[in-house]
């Protein structure tokens, strides 16, 4: 499995499905931008807690969009894997699994 053939599938994939839900796409979006900004937290510390809970819930392609965001921001290996550590903490042994597919995401992506 590639995660950037994953992520390069799944961009236009939602790109069409956000087209299909037209207002409930831009409602979602209007959310998502409202947290982009820094805040009481940093936009990257914001990623950080987005990622750890995509690892909780187990989702991958949610895993792929905040793993990559971290790596444009500049997040280091270490910080995520620091973040994964917490989620496996929260999420017990499905938080081992899908950490480990997070920070091989991370790996992939930023080489």
């Amino acid at each position: 499995m590639s995660y950037k053939a994953s992520l390069g599938d799944l961009k236009p994939q939602v790109k069409r499905f956000n087209a299909a839900i037209g207002e409930t796409a831009k409602g979602f979006g209007a959310i998502a931008a409202s947290l982009r900004g820094d805040g009481a937290l940093s936009h990257k510390q914001k990623e950080f807690v987005a990622l750890g809970i995509a690892v909780a819930i187990r989702c991958e392609p949610c895993i792929l969009f905040h793993t990559e965001a971290l790596i444009r921001m500049g997040a280091t290996r270490e910080e995520v894997a620091e973040v994964l550590a917490v989620a496996v903490e929260m999420g017990g042994g499905p938080g081992v699994m899908y950490g480990s597919k997070a920070l091989a995401a991370y790996d992939e992506l930023s080489a």
